[in-house]
């Protein structure tokens, strides 16, 4: 969908980067690209020149969608000769300008950015902006919540899980104490202790809360933060407008109340 909307507004050069780590930009979780961006190799080598990506000076703070490209190199702070060959090389391969939607999930957050390019002037790409600036957003907000709900799930495949480790995986997400989780498998305490070593060893995490968020991540367990279970949920209404954190809210019971007719 995001590669057919950008071909359609003529800006096939799609880039969506996720960092794995919010507050450690050098760790990155995939890097994908609707055209063949190996040229880029070359520059990457040089964690100087990454440090001036729109990824790393941009999305990682803010979340405001911007031009970028070699045609608006004007309106940015002044940056290093390399990074400006890096655009240049870009602009001769048709990224002359685009547009780039910053973007967030799960929480701490995780940092993404989809970027649109096409060979377009910058008088061409403001043109486009002001046009589709606002289906671009929505496109890419909506392609990303949905890629990464798919890559979530898919993280007991990708990483060959088994059934029974899968098993533990919700068990532990649930809350439940080894010897608990003995019993309902029939199995000793120090087995289910050497499923979860050899579970976390797969998976590559450090201890047992880390495994109670995975689960909640892939959708094994519930989020505890959604209310949807609720026997008799609580609506919030603020009314009117108020400076930050002084509105008013008031509690509304979803119950319908009889009409005295």
């Amino acid at each position: 969908m995001i590669v057919d909307i950008g071909r359609t507004l003529n800006l096939p050069y799609i880039d969506f980067v996720t960092a794995n780590n919010y507050a450690d930009w050098q760790k990155m979780l995939f890097v994908r690209t609707s055209y063949d961006s190996s040229w880029l190799n070359a520059f990457n080598t040089d964690p100087e020149i990454i440090k001036w990506s729109y990824f790393r000076t941009h999305a990682m703070e803010r979340l405001t969608p911007i031009a970028i490209g070699l045609e608006f190199i004007d309106e940015y702070m002044h940056i290093p000769e390399q990074r400006y060959k890096v655009l240049e090389e870009a602009a001769r391969r048709g990224l002359r300008a685009g547009f780039s939607v910053p973007l967030r999930s799960h929480a701490p957050p995780q940092s993404s950015m989809i970027t649109f390019s096409g060979d377009h002037s910058k008088r061409e790409m403001k043109r486009i902006i002001q046009t589709h600036g606002w289906v671009l957003n929505t496109v890419a907000v909506m392609g990303f919540q949905r890629y990464m709900t798919h890559f979530s799930a898919e993280f007991i495949d990708r990483n060959r899980i088994s059934e029974k480790q899968r098993e533990l995986l919700e068990m532990i997400g649930g809350g439940l104490q080894d010897k608990v989780i003995a019993e309902q498998l029939g199995v000793t305490v120090s087995a289910v202790r050497q499923r979860m070593n050899n579970l976390l060893s797969k998976t590559g995490l450090n201890n047992r809360a880390d495994l109670a968020a995975l689960a909640m991540s892939v959708g094994l367990v519930p989020d505890p933060l959604s209310r949807g279970a609720d026997p008799d949920p609580v609506i919030l209404v603020e009314m009117g407008v108020a400076p930050q954190g002084k509105g008013r809210f008031r509690k509304v019971s979803p119950k319908v109340e009889k009409s005295d007719d």
